[in-house]
């Protein structure tokens, strides 16, 4: 007895509706899971702030507008590299600024924020939010405590610059970690590109109201 061949059309109409009913199942976790992650997403922020910051009492999300910064209106997680957050201590003193930014590392994207003080001009902290580098090497960028001490008060000027573990002679220079090396060399570029971005902005008055900018 023969066996009969499902015609092309039968095909076509079973995978499509395999295709549609995985899309629809697929669509359903991530508009469920959606609300959990953008909460786990925002707690992550506000730890990272207040470890930056540990005056912390509220922050602002600003965004760039007609050559200053001003309130960001949007809802929703922010596209990487378009938002600031401008801090406040409790009797509305302003801490400085929070800047997430994010670029490639050795295996992959890394991404971080990290602590500006306009008045002073150096960097005050940073916080890896993001990083897949290798295990027990890259991964130190997280965890090794003397590689963060190099961020307390980091000059910017004339610009941040790595250099081998142990030869850091200048306040803006950055110890890179042993075996760690281009991971650590990457935070510094990530460090330096959004620096001289966002500096301009940084440094002027904002239209973000009383607290913002040096000139407060």
């Amino acid at each position: 007895m023969s066996v009969r061949n499902p015609g092309s059309s039968r095909l076509v109409i079973t995978l499509g509706s395999t295709g549609l009913v995985a899309g629809l199942v697929l669509a359903g976790v991530f508009i469920g899971t959606k609300p959990a992650i953008e909460r786990n997403r925002a707690a992550a922020l506000r730890a990272a702030i207040s470890a930056l910051f540990p005056e912390t009492a509220t922050f602002t999300g600003l965004e760039p507008e007609g050559g200053a910064l001003a309130v960001r209106t949007a809802e929703g997680p922010p596209r990487p590299g378009t938002v600031v957050y401008r801090v406040l201590a409790e009797d509305g003193t302003a801490l400085g600024f929070a800047v997430p930014a994010e670029g490639p590392g050795y295996m992959d994207t890394v991404g971080l924020i990290y602590g500006y003080d306009p008045a002073r001009r150096v960097i005050v902290g940073v916080e890896i939010l993001d990083s897949r580098e290798t295990p027990g090497l890259g991964d130190k960028i997280i965890s090794d405590d003397r590689f963060h001490e190099n961020f307390v008060a980091l000059e910017i000027e004339p610009e941040i610059v790595a250099v081998k573990r142990g030869k850091k002679t200048r306040p803006n220079e950055v110890d890179c970690i042993t075996g760690a090396t281009i991971s650590s060399e990457a935070v510094v570029a990530i460090l330096g590109r959004s620096v001289e971005r966002w500096r301009p902005l940084l440094e002027k008055p904002t239209n973000a109201g009383p607290g913002a900018g040096v000139s407060q």
